[in-house]
């Protein structure tokens, strides 16, 4: 079976529900739709997780170069926070009986906050690194003419300012113990913001995949 026409389509809607769910419940009228959304990608995640079975299966065959290792840390510890969202997402689902979770509830939500974050960082990475073989097939071989470059360092630019003015290093080392979306700014500019991070990141695991490649 041919996978490569579903794995396209899969991994555009993971990134779009990511930067979706990355605005927290404050986006929803009801909890219940972020928590579908979470558990809508996660599916989605286990189904990428099949579709890539071989890359694991080849985890223990042949030579560990400096590119295949980042490869490997990136990608487990990708799955590891996708893991400990599912986990820590199902405690706090309205379908979980409290009493079931008991006084583990402020853990799940800490462990969700900072799970949630390290999971944008793996994924624009993982992102990156697959960013040739998708321009690859765009341009055909050809080069990258010099406008999409010049956008793309832009957006990069902007991107560092963004990744600073929404303290996202906060969240990933739990300086900061809630979520706080500035509504003033509207959600627009929270996507805009938080798709430049992708972009930045994806730029960054790009570069450094060719340099150890």
């Amino acid at each position: 079976m041919n996978t490569q026409k579903l794995r396209m389509p899969i991994d555009i809607t993971m990134t779009i529900l990511s930067i979706v769910l990355m605005g927290g419940s404050v986006l929803f009228p009801d909890d219940k739709v972020h928590q579908i959304l979470g558990m809508a990608l996660l599916l989605l995640w286990i189904c990428h997780t099949i579709l890539n079975h071989r890359w694991y299966g080849s985890l223990l065959r042949g030579k560990y170069q400096p590119y295949r290792l980042m490869q490997i840390v990136v990608n487990l510890a990708l799955s590891v926070c996708a893991a400990l969202l599912m986990v820590s997402g199902m405690m706090m689902a309205w379908f979980v009986p409290s009493e079931f979770v008991g006084g583990a509830l402020g853990f799940a939500r800490t462990a969700h906050l900072v799970s949630s974050h390290w999971y944008y960082i793996f994924m624009c990475a993982h992102l990156g690194m697959h960013a040739s073989m998708i321009l690859g097939k765009i341009l055909k071989g050809r080069p990258m003419p010099i406008i999409p470059r010049i956008i793309i360092a832009i957006i990069s630019l902007y991107g560092v300012y963004a990744f600073i003015i929404r303290g996202i290093a906060k969240y990933m080392f739990l300086r900061q113990q809630f979520f706080f979306l500035d509504l003033e700014r509207g959600y627009l500019l929270f996507a805009a913001d938080y798709l430049s991070i992708l972009v930045l990141l994806a730029t960054l695991s790009n570069l450094l995949g060719k340099l150890l490649r």
